[in-house]
């Protein structure tokens, strides 16, 4: 709701955290609103981004969100294992590959290792939430994280709680409508700057060579 609402300031009431993607005063049967700019993805979306091969419309999903239907590997660095990583744990020791306190995955640590829609981290790290009910007024989530083994990471497997659970390992992703660039923005970063009146400079220069 707060991003949703363009993440205002001051006091938090029904125009900033309370009401907006999600009206909270249902309580445990709050559903997405129609017009939600931001929202937890449902399961069918958070599936859809971690697991499908991105080849049309088809059936086709890989076992692991890595694009890999082989368990990931843990090398940060991937070097060793280059495009198949997560952090999660190994063995009965979880030797985690995030130091404590806090054994989360640092952003970008797996470039290589995303999903074929481009996501990170939907293996490991933390659980993450979605919207969907699946049991009374349990949601669920997915993903596995720091301290799973590599089998909950795989695309049957789906877990479900209360949604007043806490616990450090389970999180969640937003998900948002994607935003059109402008027609004159000629980099791919959706802002009119210099640096597309260079790349249109630079165009012009070789069609008139």
């Amino acid at each position: 709701n707060w991003l949703h609402n363009g993440q205002p300031t001051g006091v938090q009431d029904a125009t900033t955290t309370e009401d907006g993607a999600y009206n909270m005063s249902l309580g445990d049967s709050v559903v997405r609103k129609p017009g939600a700019r931001v929202w937890l993805p449902s399961e069918n979306e958070w599936y859809k981004a971690a697991y499908h091969k991105n080849d049309g419309v088809t059936g086709n999903y890989f076992d692991y969100p890595t694009s890999s239907d082989t368990a990931p590997g843990r090398d940060g660095l991937e070097i060793t294992n280059p495009g198949n990583n997560a952090n999660y744990s190994v063995g009965l020791t979880n030797v985690y590959l995030i130091g404590s306190p806090y054994y989360r995955t640092v952003i970008g640590e797996f470039e290589l290792s995303d999903s074929p829609y481009g996501t990170f981290d939907q293996g490991g790290n933390i659980n993450e939430w979605n919207e969907t009910l699946i049991e009374s007024s349990s949601r669920g989530y997915r993903g596995g994280a720091f301290n799973s083994y590599s089998g909950f990471l795989k695309s049957d497997v789906q877990s479900y709680n209360t949604p007043n659970t806490q616990n450090h390992y389970i999180g969640f992703r937003v998900a948002s409508v994607p935003v059109a660039c402008p027609s004159a923005d000629l980099t791919n970063d959706c802002f009119v700057n210099f640096e597309d009146l260079a790349k249109l400079a630079s165009e012009w220069l070789t069609g008139i060579q």
